[in-house]
């Protein structure tokens, strides 16, 4: 940065500084001149010194050097007058001098503004354009000027590139020698694309235009293209990619403008038993089955939607040998060749729903065993308890001794125990047909918990504590939510040690969408590999109950499970060993819509 000084308050940089004495040096020598030679009566040729300091002045100050030329012709004014008079002719002379100065003047002010008006406007053309500039010699390749837009592209600054060799920018020999080509050409060239190094020597792809200004200057415009060009790669990159990936793919993949087919992969071909050129332009829905058209319709019908969404359905398919086949339909909407169109993924599920079908085949052969079994085993069962109940009810008449009763009772008990358990298998056995139906209706919860405790007598095996709001109703089934919460009121119960404490707390919240009934004990708690189990309807159910000799839930708590999940909700469980465990309902406070009646 130039330096300045201050001159009593004035301040002035070291190049104004020289100008100013040069300027003041010419004007006074020319006085002098001027002067000496109108007293020696010298010649004519003196007036012509002022246009000296004149013409500098104004070139690089205009406004000061008219002030300059009129200060000076005075001045020449002044001489002539006192060294000519009384000759006319030389003053008119002088004056007419006088006035020729300031219009030298003016005249050289006015060009040399527009002169540099020009230059000021190239200049900022120069330093502003958004596309980088270089000016070179074609002759040496030395560059004589950049602007800012090449150095930051390139990240050099604007005295580093300016002391390069404008070859010396090409990426590689190859792309050089092209340059070289062209410029040897002779012509100007447009659009010519190649690959400049950055400093740190990375690529950086860039157009080169450029054009002679003479014979020796070249200019050249540079605009930056390396996003751009990477976009493209990359976009090169992925459409490889995209399509290694769908001919590779085990799912079919179509490509449909409606249900035109624009494209098949290999995995759709093997599917419909169609080449691949035989899919193209072939209306897909000519391979539904005719059963399922009408559906198809539909399904496709979304897609002509100003918004279509992606969606999935599954359809029946006839392949081109006439074999029924089963697939699953997702359907995407993309923009291909800046047009609409649809991708649909085709999951072939034929043999899943054969397998489906024979698996549902096999449980629902389980299931009419289960009723079978349990209807010979409980036919049995009804006259022997009744035979216990009468002996144990007339003990008199048929001679039942004290010890004989005892043993009479067990039985009877033992028999009841099987007889529920018969009945829990049925109940089970209808509940995973799905054959069962909600019966919903409004009752307060409390009345139900109080019903369900008094019903159980279950205040009289332990401390039974409820936090239920008096104003509580629920929509559900009453009477399978109060076998639920029997189910899991007496299993804490039972797996509470002594003194048997028993909580039933309300937890639901207005933010949630679920009520939470828990039923707290202080019982043994229940071991993470135990939680998993005790849900199921087989060995490892009841194998928490085996340890413990209160009965255990058995068949129960997988029947209260169905019983919540039939509503929509859930039973999540929390246990601390030697603490006790907490289990909660789960009942949505809405009732699902399609238990809505209707």
């Amino acid at each position: 940065m130039e330096q300045r000084f201050s001159i009593r308050g004035f301040h002035i940089s070291n190049t104004d500084f020289v100008r100013y004495t040069v300027i003041a040096s010419l004007t006074i020598s020319s006085i002098l001149i001027t002067a000496i030679a109108l007293t020696k009566n010298a010649g004519a040729l003196y007036p012509q010194l002022f246009y000296f300091p004149i013409l500098y002045a104004t070139y690089f100050y205009p406004k000061r050097g008219i002030i300059l030329s009129g200060i000076c012709g005075v001045i020449y004014e002044c001489l002539v007058y006192f060294s000519l008079y009384p000759d006319t002719l030389a003053l008119w002379s002088s004056t007419g001098q006088a006035i020729l100065f300031i219009c030298v003047a003016l005249a050289v002010g006015y060009f040399t503004n527009l002169i540099r008006i020009s230059e000021a406007r190239y200049r900022s053309i120069f330093e502003n354009s958004l596309l980088g500039i270089i000016l070179f010699d074609k002759n040496q390749f030395t560059i004589r000027l950049a602007n800012q837009q090449v150095a930051a592209m390139l990240g050099y600054t604007v005295e580093e590139i300016s002391h390069k060799v404008f070859s010396d920018l090409f990426f590689s020999i190859d792309l050089k020698r092209r340059f070289f080509e062209h410029l040897g050409s002779g012509e100007n060239i447009k659009n010519f694309e190649t690959c400049f190094a950055t400093k740190t020597g990375d690529p950086h792809w860039v157009i080169l235009s450029w054009s002679r200004i003479d014979d020796v200057i070249v200019s050249c415009s540079i605009t930056d293209i390396n996003a751009e060009k990477l976009a493209r790669e990359l976009a090169a990159d992925s459409s490889t990619q995209y399509q290694q990936l769908t001919e590779s793919s085990p799912t079919g993949i179509v490509i449909t403008d409606h249900t035109k087919i624009l494209y098949a992969n290999p995995a759709f071909s093997r599917f419909i038993g169609y080449t691949a050129e035989e899919c193209i332009g072939r209306n897909i829905t000519e391979s539904v089955m005719e059963e399922d058209k009408d559906r198809f319709v539909t399904f496709t019908g979304k897609w002509e939607l100003p918004s279509p969404v992606p969606d999935r359905a599954e359809f029946r398919f006839i392949t081109k040998e006439g074999e029924n086949r089963r697939a699953v339909l997702y359907f995407t909407p993309i923009i291909r060749n800046s047009l609409p169109a649809g991708l649909i993924n085709i999951v072939d599920n034929t043999e899943w729903e054969e397998y489906r079908e024979r698996v549902e085949q096999t449980r629902e052969r389980r299931r009419e065993m289960m009723r079978a079994v349990a209807h010979e085993l409980r036919t049995p069962l009804q006259p022997v308890l009744g035979y216990l109940n009468l002996l144990l009810q007339d003990r008199t008449s048929f001679g039942v001794t004290d010890e004989t009763w005892q043993i009479l009772d067990r039985c009877a008990k033992s028999v009841d125990r099987e007889r529920q358990i018969i009945n829990q298998m049925m109940e089970l056995s209808v509940l995973e047909g799905e054959e069962t139906n909600l019966d919903y209706s409004v009752f307060p919860v409390l009345g139900m918990v109080n019903t369900v405790i008094a019903n159980g007598g279950y205040t009289l095996k332990a401390e039974i504590s409820i936090d239920v709001p008096q104003d509580l109703i629920f929509e559900a089934d009453r009477q399978k939510l109060s076998y639920v919460l029997d189910v899991l009121i007496a299993n804490g119960v039972n797996y509470s040690k002594p003194p048997k404490k028993v909580w039933i707390t309300y937890r639901g919240s207005p933010s949630l969408p679920f009520h939470r009934l828990a039923i707290q004990d202080n019982g043994v708690g229940i071991t993470e590999a135990q939680l998993d189990a005790i849900f199921k309807p087989d060995d490892e159910g009841t194998s928490l109950s085996s340890r413990q000799n209160a009965g255990g839930p058995g068949l129960s708590l997988a029947i209260a499970k169905k019983y919540v999940q039939l509503h929509g909700g859930y039973i999540s469980v929390d246990s601390i060993g030697n603490i006790g465990s907490t289990f909660t309902i789960h009942i949505p406070k809405k009732r699902p819509e399609k238990d809505q009646p209707s």
